[in-house]
């Protein structure tokens, strides 16, 4: 009983050390972004067209900068928080496990940076385009620079988790938690998901716009479930190859 909590209090102590190098790397990339708030707004505003962004309230314009530092800073540490968490769960797994684990991290980032590239040119400048303009014929609209930035960092930050994943559905085929039949049985709920996310992810009740974001992540799913057969394919020749005790 004792070793159990001793355990137990040594999991929550490299848990609190993971945690909180994490949360250093975030606020590190966090006070580096800050000091180029004003270059990555316009990085962010530039789908937007050219428009004459406005703010109503004194506290905004600073608002939006410490906003846009975070998320930044978050985007910086993100990297370093993957790594924390693999390391976290990385004691209580197989070596086999840790490779795949660890084969996930560049994976995963490069999957992630390809949703933003995705998300910041094939859907930013559209939806943007469609909310400034809808009803110009009667109303003259004068968008505000923290309305711009948040619709802008929403459809990034859900394009950029969304393209994770067929490496998520590949990774669990590695590890033998699902399978290809358990992935083609889903696909039909994947669907419904697919599109309530894209409701979620599009500041906009535009069917349109919903469907443009809820047919990539149909497609990434059946790219996940051909990346599960991979994986399916793989485990089977190591175990075929791997000879029994």
């Amino acid at each position: 009983m004792i070793g159990r909590e001793l355990s137990i209090i040594q999991h929550l102590a490299e848990l609190r050390r993971r945690v909180f190098i994490s949360v250093l790397a975030i606020l590190a990339g966090t006070v580096v972004a800050f000091a180029f708030w004003e270059d990555i707004l316009k990085v962010l505003v530039r789908p937007a067209g050219d428009v004459q962004l406005i703010a109503i309230e004194v506290t905004e314009v600073l608002a939006t900068a410490v906003k846009i530092s975070f998320i930044t800073g978050f985007a910086l540490a993100f990297p370093v928080i993957l790594f924390q968490v693999v390391m976290f769960l990385a004691p209580g797994m197989t070596n086999r496990e840790k490779r795949y684990l660890f084969a996930f991290l560049p994976g995963g980032i490069l999957a992630f940076a390809a949703g933003v590239a995705f998300g910041y040119f094939g859907l930013v400048p559209p939806t943007l385009k469609f909310l400034i303009g809808f009803g110009g014929e009667i109303v003259r609209t004068e968008p505000r620079v923290s309305n711009v930035v948040n619709v802008t960092i929403r459809l990034l930050l859900g394009m950029g988790l969304a393209f994770q994943t067929p490496l998520v559905m590949y990774l669990l085929a590695q590890l033998g938690l699902v399978n290809v039949r358990m992935l083609g049985r889903f696909r039909r709920y994947w669907l419904v998901v697919a599109f309530i996310l894209g409701a979620i992810i599009t500041p906009t009740v535009d069917p349109i716009y919903q469907v443009a974001v809820a047919a990539p992540l149909v497609v990434l799913y059946e790219l996940g479930i051909l990346l599960a057969r991979l994986a399916e394919r793989s485990r089977r020749a190591s175990q075929a190859a791997t000879p029994s005790s």
